[in-house]
């Protein structure tokens, strides 16, 4: 069996962990990386092309690292990744899985998950897969990953 490669696009350790650990339960064969911000996201996808991409939504712009502040926060910079993919023509399969229920928007209004979710598989359709909410106090994040993966034969 080929070892599957998964990026984990995730700034937050806690949060990695519990992602890295759902894919290694779940399949035998599996390489995981990380990425930590919008441009080592970038720059992995130019020279990498994973099977599978898990993709937060809010990310600073540059790792955080003691010498290093991680640039200005970006509440949407998973699709700043997702923008850069499509303009790119990278395709690779891609789940978005983010702790928050709704974002503030530049013009000031909030948009809610499910909101965002439908703007986001229009726009990026052709590669997007899911996007869903993160929340370990349930188990509905998992439910709603092996879902997509099963569904579209992702790994």
């Amino acid at each position: 069996m080929a070892i599957k490669n998964i990026l984990i696009v995730e700034d937050e350790s806690p949060k990695y962990e519990h992602i890295k650990s759902f894919f290694i339960d779940l399949i035998d064969n599996v390489n995981i990386d990380q990425s930590r911000s919008v441009s080592s996201a970038i720059d992995y996808l130019d020279d990498e092309s994973p099977d599978l991409i898990i993709l937060d939504m809010s990310l600073p712009t540059f790792d955080i690292s003691d010498h290093e502040t991680g640039g200005r926060p970006q509440g949407f910079g998973g699709i700043e990744i997702l923008r850069n993919m499509y303009l790119e023509d990278n395709f690779c399969p891609t789940v978005v899985v983010t702790g928050y229920p709704s974002f503030l928007k530049e013009s000031g209004e909030m948009v809610g998950l499910n909101e965002l979710r439908i703007e986001l598989i229009d726009k990026y359709g052709d590669f997007l897969k899911g996007v869903l909410h993160f929340n370990t106090t349930t188990n509905e994040w998992k439910n709603e990953m092996k879902r997509i993966v099963s569904e579209h034969r992702l790994i």
